[in-house]
């Protein structure tokens, strides 16, 4: 009987979170899973690296130094910008006014509240993702 591969063969995951702590807990339980996470402290550089276009997911949190995921999220999403293959998990503590969190909402692929989901959690549904 062959072993059971899950849809995380492989995909390429960056994780755009400043709180070491999240992070390091991501990054465990993503490459136990099979994912290969990056991560990235700083919203500019995370930007950059979102558009070499290069990860299938985007774990992106919206508290970031130097620009603010709201605002990656705003330039990943322009009209005018190439589309990416990524597809872009916001992920937050932060209680959004409910306008601003429809709005992310519309923007991102889906919306995380770090607090109400455990590593384990999210790599359940991450290999839900296609």
């Amino acid at each position: 009987m062959e072993p059971q591969t899950t849809s995380a063969k492989a995909r390429k995951v960056l994780i755009m979170e400043d709180e070491h702590f999240i992070s390091e807990l991501y990054v465990r339980a993503l490459t136990r899973a099979g994912y290969q996470p990056t991560v990235e402290i700083d919203g500019q550089k995370g930007l950059e690296m979102a558009k070499t276009d290069q990860f299938d997911i985007i774990l992106l949190d919206l508290m970031i130094p130097t620009i603010t995921g709201i605002e990656v999220l705003r330039q990943l999403r322009n009209p005018s910008a190439p589309k990416l293959k990524a597809k872009i998990v916001i992920t937050t503590n932060l209680e959004q006014r409910e306008e601003l969190r429809a709005d992310i909402e519309a923007q991102a692929d889906a919306y995380l509240v770090k607090a109400e989901i455990t590593p384990k959690e999210l790599v359940e549904f991450l290999n839900t993702i296609k």
